[in-house]
Parts: C-alpha cells; sequence; structure tokens
C-alpha cells in the first residue's frame, strides 16, 4: 500500500484527516508514527507558505509524498489575528481554552456584525519529483459569546459559531464539522490531485 506521511503530530488533526480521506487507498502516517520529529521553522508569512515549507522539509527527509497543512483563525476585529500564527498564539503551551478566552476578553465590547470569523486551512502535497500543490479553503463564521462545552473539536472549535448551524464547530458531529470545515474542503480538493498520482 502506499505511503502518505501527513505532517503533524496532533492527533486531533490526524483523527479528522483519516475521516476524510478513508476512501484513499493509502497508508496515512503522522509524524510521530514514523519517528520524526523535525524542527522545522514555519517562517511563512501566508498559509500557503508554511504548508508548503512543511511539506517539502518531511518528503526531503522522507522521500515519501507528504501532506502539510497550515490553518488558523482570523478574526476581523483582531485585524485577522491570531492568523498564521494560531498555534503559536501567546506561547505554543499556552492552553487553549486561555486562548480562547483571551480572544473572547477582547471582543466583550465587539458588536454583533464586528464578531466576524473565518478558519483558513491550506494544505500543500509535495511528491518526491519535486512537485508541489497547494489547495486552500474557508469557513465562515463568528466569534461566539462564551467557550462551548462541546466536546468534538480542537483548537478554537470551541468559540467558532456558525450562524447556519446554530453552534460551534466543537459542537457538530464530526460528519457535519468535516462536510463544511475549512480542512475538510481543502482536504477533498486535494484528495483529487493526489488520485491522480498515485
Amino acid at each position: 500500500m502506499r505511503k502518505i506521511i501527513f505532517a503533524t503530530s496532533n492527533e486531533g488533526k490526524m483523527k479528522e484527516i483519516r475521516e476524510i480521506l478513508r476512501d484513499l487507498d493509502v497508508d496515512l502516517l503522522s509524524l510521530k508514527e514514523v519517528g520524526l520529529n523535525p524542527d522545522i521553522d514555519e517562517n511563512g508569512i501566508t498559509f500557503e507558505e508554511n504548508a508548503i515549507i512543511k511539506a517539502k522539509q518531511v518528503m526531503e527527509l522522507t522521500g515519501e509524498i507528504v501532506l502539510a497543512d497550515d490553518s488558523g483563525l482570523e478574526v476581523d476585529y483582531l485585524d485577522k489575528a491570531p492568523g498564521v500564527y494560531s498555534a503559536r498564539f501567546m506561547g505554543e503551551d499556552t492552553s487553549y481554552h486561555i486562548k480562547n478566552q483571551f480572544i473572547l476578553d477582547q471582543l466583550i465590547n465587539a458588536k454583533e456584525k464586528e464578531r466576524s470569523a473565518r478558519f483558513v486551512c491550506a494544505i500543500a502535497c509535495a511528491f518526491p519529483d519535486g512537485e508541489v500543490v497547494t489547495r486552500t479553503a474557508t469557513i465562515e463564521g463568528s466569534i461566539a459569546k462564551e467557550i462551548s462545552n462541546g466536546g468534538n473539536g480542537f483548537g478554537y472549535d470551541p468559540i467558532f459559531f456558525v450562524e447556519e448551524y446554530g453552534c460551534t464547530t466543537a459542537d457538530m458531529s464530526s460528519e457535519q464539522k468535516n462536510e463544511i470545515s475549512h480542512r475538510g474542503k481543502a482536504l477533498k480538493a486535494m484528495k483529487e490531485v493526489v488520485k491522480i498520482h498515485l
């Protein structure tokens, strides 16, 4: 079976990725599963640049097809912060509960229409022949008034409210979330690219 490495050690993310790509006939492995913990300097200024940096470096280390994503939350009221710094926002070791509460506190005086936000996900695929392909997708929403207790998400999901579902992405089922999420849409687009190369 063809091996594809996804350049992450985040188990929550890998769970989502495996669900979305389950119909690809490949062995999908995380960095942890292939015994890698590369020190990658994500110094790009866009989500696409950071995804490409990760995918290329891991492909060069392994010689395998490598997928990588860079994703994050853009809050319009905060001039699109945390943006590309979403994972490193307030320090990588700071819990998301603290990060989420900080964002809520910053928006305490924001009017309803000022709470607009989006999740952005860029996926890069680096092939051993040097070809690199990217796909980017977004999901529009707003920042909730409080942190949700919904357990089906990670990161900023508990404060990201989607109007048409009337709940945060942490309150959605995996199927609902994967159908509409930034990562789900970007991965589905990338899946079609990968199929051609398998």
